[in-house]
């Protein structure tokens, strides 16, 4: 069996649920359920014999080392994260707590672990640290894209503590020996994400009349990786990828944050049009930028590809439509993960900029 961490989140729920669904292995999947942890994710698991589910915090030492005794995987896969840069600037704390400490912690759970394996599971045994495109820092327009060689630049507390993280991770590798693999993803988009990142919110608010809020002019530029697409990765990275390497994994897809609104505002349009008539792209607000906002970030995503036979699935075309289907057929989930919290976060980061 395997153990992941961070599988009730976005990008960790669906790799829980594709594993389920190709793989006849057993999860272990430990998650403390914060704001952006969702059961209701997995609710179609529920009482599958395959998939045992824990709340829990990773940094919860005695709890790690009791999962690993009792179930005794094969593999770690590491998705628990803090993850969303705005937060990470209006609160750094809990960036650290858990991308740094928390990881820390797993690392230390992970080496005792493995240390007490025979000598056969130690060969087989595998730590995959998902991590982000983000510690490698901000592109200029004619940079060439982020490699693995790039060095890290972290510009935001979120994407420090996971260069951090990073860090630990290639430490306890080169210091102690643990198997370790590190993949370094662009920005997911896809079901089941929660509605505080770009494309779900503005799905979300347009569909509610609400303003889209557009940082500044827009032009940010990010590579887009259907999530779906990134658990295929992850499942091949962990099969197959060179211990104590990294691999970048990427979508090809570079796009600014004004062309990704106006896309979703066509679909939508197309899909669902307003109940007035207007088209959605009218309700395009341009905020204030927020502090630090890299303007661009690119993966080279040929070492995965080269290495492994990786390509996505997904252009990013297909992959936005699938995602506007999700939304509108599921409009119970995203009215259920609304929270008062959640509403009180929106109307902080983005009611309160002036436009």
């Amino acid at each position: 069996m395997i153990l992941i961490t961070g599988g009730a989140g976005f990008i960790g729920g669906n790799f829980v649920l594709d594993w389920v669904g190709l793989n006849n292995e057993p999860v272990v999947n430990l998650d403390k359920l914060t704001y952006a942890g969702n059961l209701q994710t997995l609710q179609s698991l529920q009482g599958h014999p395959l998939h045992h589910f824990v709340q829990g915090d990773i940094a919860d030492r005695s709890l790690v080392s009791a999962l690993l005794a009792e179930h005794r995987p094969r593999a770690i896969v590491h998705f628990a994260a803090e993850s969303h840069v705005d937060r990470s600037i209006h609160g750094p704390g809990e960036f650290i707590q858990t991308n740094i400490i928390g990881t820390y912690n797993l690392l230390e759970c992970a080496r005792a672990y493995w240390s007490s394996l025979p000598s056969s599971e130690q060969a087989a045994f595998r730590f995959l640290h998902v991590s982000t495109d983000e510690v490698y820092g901000s592109l200029a327009p004619g940079d060439p894209a982020f490699s693995e060689s790039n060095a890290y630049e972290p510009n935001s507390p979120y994407s420090a503590s996971k260069a951090a993280s990073d860090h630990l991770v290639r430490a306890w590798h080169h210091t102690y020996g643990l198997p370790v693999l590190t993949t370094n993803c662009s920005n997911n988009y896809g079901p089941f994400h929660f509605p505080e990142k770009l494309i779900p919110l503005m799905i979300v608010n347009a569909l509610a009349g609400k303003p889209l809020p557009v940082y500044g002019d827009g032009q940010q530029v990010r590579d887009w990786l259907y999530v779906k697409d990134h658990c295929s990765a992850i499942r091949r990275v962990l099969e197959a990828g060179r211990l104590g390497e990294t691999y970048n994994v990427g979508g090809w897809n570079e796009q600014t944050n004004l062309d990704i609104v106006t896309r979703i505002c066509a679909l939508l349009d197309e899909l669902s049009p307003s109940a007035d008539g207007k088209p959605y792209a009218s309700l395009i607000t341009h905020v204030a930028d927020r502090p630090g906002h890299d303007r661009r970030y690119a993966i080279d995503a040929r070492k995965i590809q080269r290495e492994l036979g990786w390509l996505p699935a997904e252009t990013f075309k297909t992959g936005l439509r699938k995602t506007v289907a999700w939304y509108l057929d599921n409009t119970d989930w995203v009215r259920n993960v609304q929270s008062g919290s959640y509403r009180d976060w929106v109307q902080k980061n983005y009611a309160e900029r002036q436009a």
